[in-house]
């Protein structure tokens, strides 16, 4: 049995007893800083989130508030290194198939209860369960834990996912083959535990501020849909003596113009800068505006389903209208805010992942253009016979100006009829999850820093694949890639095949770019992931 983390709870002990004492006076424990004296964090979201139910939230906002309100196995530092949470350690036997993680002892529940196994144990089960209809269930399946697929199909018991209690502070995890990556994937919401007696009694309801037990740094105290989400410090939990911030706001504010009046007027500590302004506000806020690389792609995707239109069938059309789009523009012009433009669908700030060469990228926009042109003609659309449909993005004045821009420069260079919808963020997922359309907006984070967390979304029975393209090269290559020691040259082919087949359209690779108040200490700007813990920040006395 290899050892592959641990900490000493003697240092840690010790530790604890000088930050507390330094947090106590008044200064960071570790800069010396003075501390602001009142901890509080508000920051701006675009949409109310999905959940904060760890085996029901999908989106980057709910799974913000989830990171606080409950402590998975494993948590990360700020340059995205993988650190204990709830769980101390962990070893994996001599055919790296059989994990075991020790808990620590004096983690409990915000209402006092101790964190078991066994709480992990029922979590997994219940992210598996076909009752549940767990969004992330597939996930599951991409750690490969022993017979999670088959239950997800209905074909097996809960009970026989190979996740066990051997005792209470000791969970041992069964997998269907090697990952070497499947610790970096318990830092994932679903992943967390969730209190089985609570969920029992209170059913949906459980969520509820008046009714939440969590075993996180912070408790829900406070949720005005549509409004704002309030969490505050866990007294319950096991390192709350040096946790600095106290209390943590998130606002809804759907349009990022409004939101960066209110930060300039001193209300929120962080909010995305709009589209464009970046240079500008460099300029004048040199200390708040911050730009770096996230593991993140923005893209849009064909529904090459029954539902679908025909047109989207051929792939022509497909790498047409994907060749037609400047990205340069968007980046450069729209944007203006450091995204790196895409012709992979992977980042390259993903980690052990060289972007591969693909034809498209070495092509001068004239080139792709006439090429486009051609292609499009191949497939019986121009002037006597134009290309229409419909394209989809959720409400967001960001997504807006990308959209109007991509269907000018289809309207302009091919002469295609782009009709734009817009959708509020819950109606757009499910319209877009059920194939309700023709052309959507898609983006995606990765869930862990491996190129199979984008490049899974393409396998054909992903969750996330809307599109529902279906290759069985790609299957084949991403399956062989889960196993192998050099999974780099499967990823280069799968994206050389999706490069020529275009099942989507990639336009850019994420960058944060914030407004980030200079009061703010300890933002991880160094991991592209952007898992971030409110209990690693706090406020600089002014």
């Amino acid at each position: 049995m290899q050892k592959l983390v641990r900490t000493s709870l003697a240092g840690l002990l010790s530790s604890t007893i000088i930050a507390g004492a330094a947090i106590a006076a008044g200064t960071h424990p570790q800069t010396g800083e003075a501390l602001a004296g009142d901890q509080t964090f508000v920051y701006r979201i675009l949409d109310e989130h999905s959940s904060v139910d760890p085996q029901v939230v999908e989106d980057v906002s709910g799974a913000e508030i989830v990171r606080d309100l409950f402590e998975g196995l494993m948590n990360q530092d700020e340059e995205g290194n993988l650190v204990p949470g709830a769980a101390t350690e962990y070893t994996v036997n001599d055919t790296k198939d059989v994990y075991t993680f020790k808990l620590r002892g004096d983690a409990k529940w915000s209402n006092g209860d101790p964190v078991t196994a066994g709480d992990f144990v029922f979590a997994w089960k219940r992210a598996v369960d076909p009752e549940l209809s767990s969004p992330y269930a597939w996930f599951m399946e991409l750690m490969s834990i022993e017979n999670a697929a088959d239950i997800i199909a209905g074909d097996k018991s809960v009970d026989e996912l190979g996740v066990k209690a051997i005792d209470d502070q000791t969970l041992e995890v069964r997998l269907s083959a090697p990952l070497p990556y499947f610790p970096q994937m318990t830092t994932h919401s679903t992943t967390f535990p969730a209190p089985q007696k609570v969920i029992e009694e209170f059913g949906d309801a459980w969520t509820k501020p008046e009714n939440i037990v969590s075993n996180g740094a912070y408790v829900l105290t406070e949720h005005l849909p549509q409004e704002r989400s309030v969490r505050e410090r866990n007294e319950m939990y096991w390192d709350n003596d040096n946790t600095i911030i106290d209390k943590v706001v998130a606002l809804v504010i759907n349009d990022e113009n409004v939101a960066l009046t209110r930060y300039l007027a001193g209300e929120l500590d962080r909010t995305e800068i709009p589209a464009g302004q970046y240079p500008r506000l460099k300029e004048e806020h040199p200390e708040e505006a911050i730009s770096f690389p996230r593991l993140c792609n923005y893209y849009y995707t064909f529904n090459v389903s029954d539902s679908g239109p025909e047109a989207f069938k051929d792939p022509n059309v497909r790498q047409a209208l994907s060749l037609a789009v400047d990205r340069a523009i968007i980046t450069e012009k729209v944007l203006a805010g450091g995204q790196p433009e895409a012709y992979t669908f992977a980042p390259e700030a993903t980690a052990n992942f060289t972007v591969p060469a693909v034809e498209m990228a070495s092509m001068t926009q004239a080139e792709r253009d006439e090429l486009a042109k051609e292609l499009l003609a191949e497939a019986g659309y121009g002037p006597d016979n134009p290309l229409s449909f419909q394209m989809v993005y959720n409400t967001a004045e960001n997504h807006k100006k990308v959209a109007v821009a991509l269907s000018q420069m289809w309207k302009q260079k091919l002469g295609v009829n782009a009709e734009l919808a817009n959708m509020e963020w819950k109606v757009f997922l499910e319209e877009r999850g059920n194939q309700n359309f023709e052309l959507a907006r898609g983006a995606w984070c990765g869930d862990y820093n491996e190129a199979s967390t984008f490049l899974d979304l393409l396998q054909s029975d992903s969750g996330y694949n809307d599109g529902k393209y279906n290759n069985a090269r790609v299957d084949e290559l991403l399956t062989e890639a889960k196993t192998s020691d050099d999974p780099a040259p499967l990823y280069t082919e799968v994206e050389r095949i999706i490069a020529q087949e275009t099942p989507v359209i990639p336009i850019y690779h994420y960058a944060g770019v914030y407004m980030m108040d200079s009061d703010v200490g300890n933002w991880p700007v160094n991991n592209v992931e952007q898992n971030w813990y409110s209990k690693n920040l706090y406020k600089i006395a002014e």
